[in-house]
């Protein structure tokens, strides 16, 4: 099969061409990119002038923690946003190495009882989007919970040498089977306390194999610069690409978090240490996070168990977060879906209470701490800032959630990037050149994705075509995924591995 796009803007090529330009695809690969008033192709699409970009890249995703990537295969909330490639793995949970098949690890995003997994290596769990492939190519980290968990089950403390040794094993196997790099979720309850000389020794791996770390800070309220510093100390003695994951001013905390971005942005050019973001003030949260931390110093059960104590309900009350009740909303709430999409202000009329902390810990044990709710307590402005980083990439942290799911739908898991694009371009926030470098180039060079985050003769034809902020065409591996405001049902992705496809 053969494509044609006629007269576009390129952005995210490889050399600069000047005036409108004709792109050819020829399979899955850009085949000429030149002027072609005559010749044929099977599809010819007249971009009248729009720009021509490669697929943006998005490093932070949530569909395998979701597991939407089973019951959602064409991943549309993402190619209507023009994305071709995601990123799995984040925030210290994977789908692999499973070591003996559990998803404790994920089980703080969606309920797992649902789901029998198939797999327990990084090359079978890849091997399955062969078989069953996805609308996006997909790759994924190694989540550091996930085989800490495995390894010592629910208790927290400090693992072995022997532990240390069979980690380290597991995670070059899983390397050298294709996972991109280590993902640590240190503010969760289960990593909380990961002592550093774990993860440096983890983190020597990783560099050695030319991988990427990505990490959820230990502190991303008060205490986030120390937790900075502890990263950018990492990256610095071992060498190793770096990724802060959705790095966000949290409202109260921003002159900590300017202090931050400041040493970010003094880094030496060389180093390769960078940041996610995303353009919307909410992040998603699993429940527990909201518990005073004396009380998360256990397993889930343990935390139930405390939250049902009649006298420890009362400490609780007193320690809980000050929240405004509109702020809050209920994302999902398994078992309790009349409750999704209440914000708190509407469970404190539904329970006819007045104080916000009882309401809170009424949702807490009503849901047995199983929800998941959208918190709108990021700083903007504040954000805004941190794109205009060089170090800023730009990325969703969210899952492509189809029509099945009992969740709320979030903004940034429909228009994390159309809205971006419609902040450069409207708010002149960065140059757009710059803009589609920070999701398409810098993301794939970090990445090492072999032939795609650019538009090259001879590299895989991922494709998005735009104008302003509206997505016209996705073309993923040369096949139309997305076109004028709806998917084709393709399903043309390809599973990608560290150092090939």
């Amino acid at each position: 099969m053969t494509l044609l796009f006629r007269n576009v803007q390129l952005l995210g090529a490889a050399q600069k061409y000047e005036g409108p330009i004709d792109v050819f695809v020829s399979g899955d690969k850009i085949s000429a990119i030149g002027n072609f008033p005559a010749k044929p192709a099977d599809t010819v699409i007249d971009g009248q002038g729009a720009y021509l970009a490669p697929g943006f890249i998005d490093v932070n995703t949530d569909s395998d923690h979701y597991l939407t990537l089973f019951d959602d295969p064409a991943q549309g909330d993402f190619l209507r946003q023009g994305v071709t490639t995601i990123i799995g793995g984040n925030c210290g949970a994977s789908l692999a190495p499973l070591l003996y098949g559990g998803l404790e690890s994920i089980q703080k995003w969606t309920d797992t009882s649902r789901f029998n997994v198939g797999w327990h290596t990084v090359a079978e769990f890849l091997a399955h989007f062969d078989k069953h492939p996805l609308g996006v190519n997909f790759g994924t980290l190694v989540g550091h919970s996930t085989i800490r968990r495995a390894l010592i089950g629910e208790v927290l403390r400090d693992l072995t040498k022997n532990e240390l040794t069979v980690f380290v094993e597991i995670l070059r196997r899983a390397m050298a089977e294709g996972a991109f790099g280590l993902s640590t979720g240190l503010a969760y309850v289960h990593s909380r306390q990961t002592p550093y000389a774990e993860i440096k020794l983890l983190v020597e791996v990783v560099a050695q194999e030319k991988g990427v770390y990505t990490t959820h800070l230990r502190k991303t309220e008060k205490g986030v610069a120390d937790a900075v510093d502890e990263t950018l100390r990492l990256s610095h003695e071992t060498g190793v690409s770096t990724i802060i994951s959705h790095f966000l001013a949290i409202r109260g905390n921003e002159e900590e978090y300017r202090a931050s971005l400041e040493k970010i942005n003094g880094l030496p050019e060389s180093a390769t240490f960078h940041f996610d973001i995303y353009p919307f003030e909410t992040t998603v949260l699993p429940l527990y996070t909201f518990l005073p931390v004396w009380v998360q110093n256990g397993g889930v059960e343990v935390m139930r168990a405390n939250i049902t104590d009649k006298w420890m309900q009362q400490r609780i009350v007193k320690d809980l977060p000050k929240i405004e009740p509109l702020r809050l909303k209920v994302a999902a709430a398994p078992g309790n879906d009349i409750l999704r999409g209440k914000t708190l202000g509407d469970l404190m009329d539904m329970f006819s209470l007045r104080d916000p902390a009882v309401a809170l810990m009424k949702l807490m044990t009503t849901t047995m701490l199983k929800a998941s709710v959208f918190y709108k307590n990021v700083n903007n402005a504040s954000s805004r800032e941190a794109m205009k980083s060089s170090r800023s990439l730009i990325a969703s942290n969210a899952a492509s959630m189809g029509t099945e799911r009992k969740m709320e739908r979030i903004d940034r898991g429909t228009e994390t990037f159309p809205q971006f694009l419609s902040l450069v371009q409207n708010e002149n926030l960065i140059s757009l050149d710059d803009a589609i470098r920070k999701i398409t180039i810098i993301p794939g060079q970090l990445f090492n994705i072999k032939k795609r985050g650019e538009i090259r003769e001879g590299n895989f034809a991922d494709l998005t075509l735009f104008r302003g902020k509206e997505i016209l065409y996705t073309v993923v591996n040369g096949v139309i995924a997305f076109q004028n405001g709806a998917l084709t049902g393709a399903c043309s992705g390809m599973p990608l591995k560290h150092y090939g496809v």
